[in-house]
């Protein structure tokens, strides 16, 4: 957990892969537990410290984190988020190269949560959510290719589902049709850029995380600092 970006009311962090952001089944301590903590000694805080979740990423994926320190600031993060007024940017390591070089993604997805998986159809289905993506290869190696995502909707699984369902699965995501796992349990999908109006003071809030220490993500780096 690498802090980027702390005011009064807002924390901005940067998550490894494999951390989760909120306490779920499995018992393992989550990102916000972590924060608070950090917080706490921080600040030579009594009592517990108010740590809010407004969005969340997935647990093999890394990158920005956005908490609230504030009920006032958790409120109106929430409504952001909701309503898409939180620019959002990812990036995502893929074997195939697309077949456009960029373009907006419009599928109608569908969650089954016994499988925790979505699945992505061209055309509205019972029980699906329309979601929207645009992408952009920013970058080729010989084996891999680097986009970027802009994410339009806030679905389950929503980038590495609709970019399976064009043919390009995300690096180590076998859940949806990557070749092999990565060896450290992640998948090639980081959270890179946020921009947004800050929930209280109102002054635009720009941040990047960045990018993991691997060496396939470190040899897209040059090209990430100019994005």
């Amino acid at each position: 957990m690498t802090p980027l970006y702390e005011d009064n009311h807002i924390i901005i962090v940067s998550k490894r892969s494999g951390e989760i952001v909120q306490g779920d089944k499995t018992g393992d301590v989550p990102l916000s537990d972590t924060v608070g903590a950090y917080l706490k000694e921080k600040y030579n805080k009594p009592g517990n410290v108010f740590v809010g979740v407004p969005h969340r990423l997935d647990r093999p994926v890394s990158g920005l984190v956005v908490l609230a320190k504030t009920s006032k600031a958790l409120s109106r993060l929430n409504d952001m988020f909701r309503v898409g007024s939180v620019d959002k940017r990812y990036l995502a390591i893929v074997k195939n190269r697309p077949a456009a070089p960029e373009g907006e993604l419009v599928n109608w997805l569908v969650r089954n949560e016994k499988q925790n998986r979505s699945y992505a159809y061209d055309r509205e289905v019972p029980d699906s959510k329309k979601a929207i993506l645009r992408y952009r290869l920013v970058a080729s190696s010989v084996n891999y290719n680097l986009l970027e995502v802009e994410l339009l909707t806030g679905r389950h699984h929503q980038i590495r589902c609709q970019l399976a369902k064009m043919g390009c699965p995300i690096k180590g995501d076998l859940k949806y049709g990557a070749e092999r796992s990565n060896p450290d349990g992640s998948i090639s999908l980081h959270a890179f850029h946020v921009t947004f109006e800050h929930p209280v003071s109102h002054e635009m809030i720009d941040v990047k995380a960045p990018l993991p220490a691997d060496p396939l993500w470190q040899s897209f780096n040059e090209i990430a600092e100019k994005l």
